[in-house]
């Protein structure tokens, strides 16, 4: 044992660190979150964390780059309160999608956040479905990357037609047959050519759609470019209906208005982020599935030192 259980929350995704908690039968451990008049973030721990096995929950959502420096002044808030260990529980890994360069004299984004988090005072991390799985190898600390399947697979085991799991593009086609062979459905993958960033345009389908329910599967939702596009194509193959399904509901810019005009009758997420109230209104079809149970078990196992890798799937 690692010492007492503490939870500690950010300010991103309060909703699901309170939700984590319940799960686990404790209560947030208090903490002083403040911004000066000039932007400046105010932290300060308000119980004693010396000897204890802390946890802080944060999701670096949009504003990213205030939500990652409020995490890292927490870890390093709680390294210098003598907590034994401090777990990073990050359901969404923000800045994923730059861990590679792609042109010169460019970063790596991904890199640089797990060197800072790392300097910052974190030992372990937790995090969901991140985009690029090698950047585990970011780190020189164990992380656990889980996965949010059990509880998507556990809502699209509640309909009995006839469905094929679609990757809207290549790259995500491991991800759409491991849920296709759990779900006993077909496969099928868009094929995507990309213009500009954010920008998608799909061309054609690899696979039998025609009479199907079509899930789109991808591990983010973020300008909704590229799962629209995919709907579009689908319902011109002859699918009887389309539902979108992703674990990161980023939603942003033009988001919410592509996802009410596309043919998708649902749109199924989780809460690794929050989603604000005015943008749930502006698309009726977003359903919300929340992992705080998992990542309840997993805080759990890991506190424990028993074995976490009894949640994948």
């Amino acid at each position: 044992m690692n010492g007492e259980l503490k939870i500690i929350s950010g300010s991103s995704n309060l909703a699901l660190s309170e939700a984590i908690c319940d799960h686990l039968g404790s209560k947030l451990t208090p903490c002083l979150r403040e911004k000066f008049s000039d932007g400046e973030i105010r932290i300060e721990i308000q119980d004693n964390v010396r000897g204890c096995d802390v946890f802080v929950v944060q999701s670096t959502c949009d504003p990213v780059n205030f939500h990652f420096m409020e995490l890292c002044l927490m870890l390093d808030a709680l390294k210098r309160a003598s907590a034994r260990r401090v777990t990073a529980v990050v359901p969404y890994y923000g800045y994923a999608r730059q861990d590679r360069k792609v042109s010169p004299r460019a970063p790596i984004s991904a890199k640089l956040c797990a060197d800072c988090l790392t300097v910052a005072g974190m030992k372990r991390l937790v995090t969901i479905d991140l985009h690029a799985g090698q950047i585990q190898g970011f780190f020189n600390l164990p992380v656990d990357n889980i996965y949010a399947a059990p509880v998507l697979l556990e809502e699209l085991r509640t309909r009995e037609e006839d469905m094929v799991m679609v990757s809207p593009d290549a790259g995500g086609t491991e991800r759409a047959r491991a849920y296709a062979k759990r779900l006993n459905a077909g496969l099928a993958i868009v094929d995507k050519r990309r213009d500009a960033p954010n920008q998608a345009k799909a061309m054609h389908v690899i696979g039998e759609v025609k009479d199907k329910t079509c899930v789109v599967m991808d591990d983010m939702i973020d300008t909704a470019g590229t799962m629209c596009q995919a709907a579009r194509v689908l319902m011109e193959h002859g699918a009887k209906d389309v539902i979108a399904c992703a674990t990161h509901p980023v939603l942003s810019g033009p988001a919410m208005d592509r996802l009410s005009a596309a043919p998708f009758s649902e749109v199924i997420v989780t809460n690794t982020l929050p989603i604000p109230e005015e943008k749930i209104a502006k698309c009726n079809k977003i359903k919300v599935k929340s992992v705080a149970g998992i990542l309840a078990k997993c805080i759990h196992n890991v506190h424990t030192e028993s074995s976490v890798s009894v949640l994948f799937v």
